[in-house]
């Protein structure tokens, strides 16, 4: 058996310290209910602010803040009344139902697996860490899957190369879920977040819009950021500190398996993929390039406010299943119409607790605007904020180690943001900073405690990984095994936003 990292002693203190976020972490109610919990908080905290008669002055209008109850006749009328359409004008819910269309297809065609093996596999053997992180990073394009697929298979690569499999667990966890928030192509979590972060910043901005690539090009340098960092973190600090495999194929409990390589079918499935990503790519190209492109605003030719930028998630559903429907048609997974609307169903099959939180959220972020106590708490802290005297780097690294620290807690990346974003987005906003970049440093820090976190989804999962080599394997081991990961991609990542700010670059469109 590999030996295990530590002494008895410090294990057992981080053991005891993990076990008590553990519980901490069990005794939060399901983000739904949480949602619900706020929403009843909001209806009496905004009758408590009437009451006393709060006010506040709009430091952009000039207008003074008066806080509105709902605990009133008007207040319970406009509950009633906009129940429905707070659920259904709820931004992230539309943008995230027709992203998962598309990427549902691509999905269940086999074309995101197929092409995580064929990468991971062709892999040079120096290269092979450097492959399984960056494949990590980019598997997040369709959610869950590199969780179940690429977790699994980098372990049994790493053993195949004579290597120790918990260390290749541990890389390809670490791209999974530690480069959450990097990837060279847009995901479901770009439309949920931007959608979250226009709500909140419509509090002090009613015309105020997040686009989903708002944070692109800060994401696209991230992702060779914490490829690198990952894949130094793994051959410097953890494989040496595991030490070399002592297993055998023979030992109880050790499930070893060939790696197969890509069928005919698949690399055919592949080539057609390719071809409908050349011609879907080409469309694009022909509609932006040229300066009157049919994707450029027609009245001024302008890109950043087109049909291009508005339709992203468009494009990210229609992307995902041409290339898809052709990896499937090629590879024979999609025989005819039904095993395409299959796929498309099964993704959205998944989404039933997410509408669930989502109803809930949506009245807790209406009622937040509605009774101005979002734009009243924000004007309050912005005041003490500025008279603090941070500036805005230690602002963001203060804000980016908050939400490290609440992910330990919360393990729903969406649920966070939700209750975070009407807070702290027009918070920062009335000091001068945009919802953007208040997006982009909760990315990271959110990203960075994924792989620390017991109250990550997918925790247990992992755990259970680790035990198929090492049956002593806990909480403690998976912690032990990725805080160094953690560490160093919060560092790395932080002084990336540092450069970032202090250059003033775009953080995306």
């Amino acid at each position: 058996m590999p030996a295990g990292p530590g002494s008895n002693a410090s294990r057992g203190v981080l053991n005891r310290v993990l076990s008590l976020i553990e519980r901490v972490g069990n005794t939060l109610p399901d983000p739904a209910v949480l949602f619900l919990i706020l929403a009843v908080l909001v209806i009496g905290l905004s009758g408590v602010a009437a009451w006393t008669g709060i006010a506040g002055v709009h430091p952009g209008t000039g207008q003074s803040i008066q806080p509105r109850s709902l605990l009133s006749l008007p207040g319970l009328h406009w509950i009633l009344a906009s129940m429905v359409t707070n659920f259904t004008s709820f931004a992230p819910l539309g943008t995230v139902l027709v992203s998962l269309l598309g990427i549902g297809i691509a999905e269940h065609s086999g074309l995101i697996g197929a092409c995580m093996r064929g990468l991971v596999l062709a892999a040079p053997r120096r290269l092979l860490t450097l492959v399984i992180v960056f494949s990590g990073i980019m598997s997040n394009t369709a959610s869950e899957v590199g969780y179940v697929l690429l977790v699994p298979l980098a372990a049994v690569i790493f053993k195949t190369a004579g290597r120790n499999p918990l260390a290749g667990l541990a890389a390809g966890f670490a791209g999974v879920s530690g480069g959450y928030s990097a990837n060279l192509l847009l995901g479901t979590i770009d439309p949920l977040l931007a959608g979250l972060s226009q709500e909140a910043a419509h509090i002090v901005d009613p015309e105020y819009r997040v686009n989903p690539a708002c944070n692109y090009l800060f994401m696209v340098v991230s992702t060779f950021l914490i490829t690198a960092v990952g894949t130094w973190v793994t051959e410097r600090i953890v494989e040496p500190r595991l030490g070399p495999w002592q297993g055998s194929d023979g030992d109880e409990g050790q499930e070893t398996a060939a790696v197969q390589p890509l069928t005919p079918r698949e690399r055919r499935g592949l080539l057609w993929a390719l071809a409908a990503a050349g011609l879907f790519a080409a469309f694009l190209l022909a509609g932006t390039v040229p300066a009157a492109g049919y994707l450029r605003d027609p009245a001024t030719g302008d890109l950043l406010h087109s049909p291009f930028m508005s339709g992203i998630v468009a494009f990210i559903f229609l992307g995902g299943g041409l290339c898809g429907l052709a990896y499937g048609v090629g590879a024979g997974t999609i025989r005819n119409d039904r095993d395409a609307i299959k796929g498309m169903s099964k993704s959205m099959s998944t989404m039933g607790h997410y509408l669930v939180l989502v109803f809930f959220a949506a009245q807790f972020v209406a009622y937040f605007n509605w009774t101005h106590l979002g734009l009243l708490l924000a004007v309050k802290g912005a005041d003490v904020l500025r008279t603090s005297g941070l500036g805005g780097i230690p602002l963001m690294l203060s804000f980016v180690v908050l939400a490290a620290a609440i992910n330990l807690l919360i393990g729903s990346a969406s649920a966070k943001w939700a209750v975070m974003a009407p807070v702290f987005i027009p918070m920062f906003m009335l000091l001068g900073y945009a919802p953007e970049l208040v997006q982009a440093a909760y990315r990271v820090g959110d990203s960075c405690t994924n792989i620390i976190s017991p109250m990550m989804s997918y925790f247990a999962l992992i755990i259970a990984f680790f035990q198929r080599y090492d049956p002593r394997a806990g909480i403690g081991t998976l912690v032990a095994t990725m805080l160094p990961y953690s560490i160093v991609f919060l560092i790395a990542w932080s002084l990336l936003l540092i450069v970032w700010i202090s250059a003033g670059w775009p953080l995306g469109f």
